[in-house]
């Protein structure tokens, strides 16, 4: 219909220009003609010997080849008193005007219009007399009529035959390019059925319709990463929630037990480890949980991205360290470095790595911080006393719930580092875990430098 529209706007502009062109043009020469015909019969002493001029006239432009003017000829004269002195051709009189007369008067040169006489449509001129009076020449303009008649005919059909065929074609453009848009379409209905992200969707289709099926394809394969990635973080919650809550209901059903059998009451000593057993696993499942949390909330960043300094996050993560950690000296150089970040994700990124550098550090060692920035990037750097990293566990210390075998039997989820890798992916930068020199565990937290125009 937009195609038809648009079209049919467009043909019927370029028609109707054309027939006013047409009617313009063939008018002027209609005009042009009359004028000479009065030049030629202004000259003549009778209204009959000027018409038997102009018939000679007429004729003879007929022998060379030129259009004829039409039948219809007329000539009156009229006198200077405004009188008219005779008639002679087609019609008995043409009727006089005002302008006819001020012309007879001499006080006009010429006057041309159309008049209707005797119920045709006659062109009329009217010039001056070289001897005083006017004379008036009129022709039937019923063939330039004719003309502009058959033409609108002509012009009308051809541009309803344009429009027809070109909602036709527009038909068949549009069934043809919203093809791709009904596979889509089906496809997404398809998706929503079956709740299936895996097929994905033939691009047949170039142009803006590819992109469209392009952007589909990507879109589900995100969504199936995404559900991919969240049956896996639930199996490994469930995974690791089970040991703690195992533990934690065989030692409330012996309490239990031991409540309903006075006589075979637990010792107090006995007693005492399983309370303070029950607040550790608690303390323990409170951390998974909350970390849990972190680790799903940091998928979709509600904090917007602000210029800020990395060093005072850093000393605000440095502070919070040394007082979690009182039994571990923490040494910190700051240097200062503008960054893009979310305040709050980064300081709990950074604030994971230290505590994760004073888990392992001997009581009494030393955890260092140091900062330093190059032409492209901002690092933070923390190196503990600790025993390091073994090979075959560092390709895998930033994944989740991925414990090392010598930290089973310390307290932590697995977690920590995995946050701290989706944090600093999230900010377009990453984090690096390596052994350094001293034989400690070494990590690198790397963060884009804004005025480099990397991001």
């Amino acid at each position: 219909m937009l195609v038809a529209a648009a079209v049919a706007i467009a043909v019927v502009g370029v028609s109707a220009i054309a027939w006013s062109i047409t009617k313009a043009d063939l008018y002027q020469q209609f005009d042009a003609r009359l004028e000479s015909y009065a030049q030629l019969a202004a000259k003549s002493s009778t209204p009959e010997e000027a018409l038997a001029t102009l018939s000679s006239a007429d004729q003879s432009q007929s022998e060379d080849g030129h259009e004829r003017a039409g039948g219809g000829l007329t000539v009156q004269f009229l006198s200077a008193a405004n009188v008219g002195t005779g008639t002679a051709g087609a019609k008995s009189l043409i009727p006089v005007t005002d302008l006819d007369r001020s012309v007879a008067a001499g006080t006009v040169d010429r006057v041309s219009d159309v008049r209707s006489i005797d119920g045709d449509r006659f062109r009329v001129w009217t010039a001056q007399r070289p001897g005083g009076g006017a004379v008036q020449v009129a022709q039937d303009a019923e063939e330039i009529e004719d003309t502009l008649e058959r033409l609108g005919f002509w012009l009308t059909i051809v541009s309803m035959a344009g429009v027809l065929g070109a909602t036709l074609a527009g038909h068949l453009i549009a069934r043809s390019a919203l093809r791709p848009v009904d596979d889509l379409t089906a496809a997404a209905e398809d998706v929503a059925r079956t709740q299936e992200l895996s097929p994905a969707i033939d691009i047949g289709a170039r142009g803006e319709i590819g992109r469209l099926a392009r952007a589909f394809n990507q879109m589900l394969s995100a969504l199936s990463n995404s559900r991919a990635e969240q049956r896996r973080l639930v199996e490994d919650v469930g995974h690791e929630l089970r040991t703690p809550l195992t533990s934690l209901r065989n030692n409330i059903e012996l309490l239990i037990h031991a409540e309903a059998h006075p006589e075979r009451s637990l010792p107090a000593v006995d007693r005492s480890k399983l309370l303070a057993d029950l607040d550790f696993q608690a303390v323990e499942l409170t951390a998974l949980i909350g970390e849990l949390v972190d680790l799903s909330g940091g998928e979709r960043p509600s904090e917007p991205e602000v210029r800020i300094d990395l060093a005072d996050v850093v000393r605000s993560a440095v502070d919070r360290t040394r007082s979690r950690w009182p039994r571990i000296q923490v040494i910190a150089e700051f240097t200062d470095a503008e960054v893009l970040a979310r305040e709050a994700g980064l300081e709990r990124a950074v604030l994971n790595v230290l505590d994760n550098a004073a888990k392992w550090s001997p009581k009494g060692g030393t955890v260092t911080v140091t900062m330093s920035r190059s032409a492209e990037k901002v690092r933070v750097r923390v190196e503990d006393e600790g025993p390091g990293i073994a090979d075959g566990d560092l390709p895998h210390v930033f994944e989740r719930f991925y414990r090392a075998d010598a930290a089973r039997a310390l307290p932590g989820s697995g977690l920590g580092l995995a946050i701290v890798d989706q944090v600093l992916t999230q900010h377009g930068g990453r984090a690096e875990a390596a052994n350094a020199p001293s034989g400690g565990a070494r990590f690198d937290l790397f963060l884009p430098d804004p005025r480099a125009g990397i991001r």
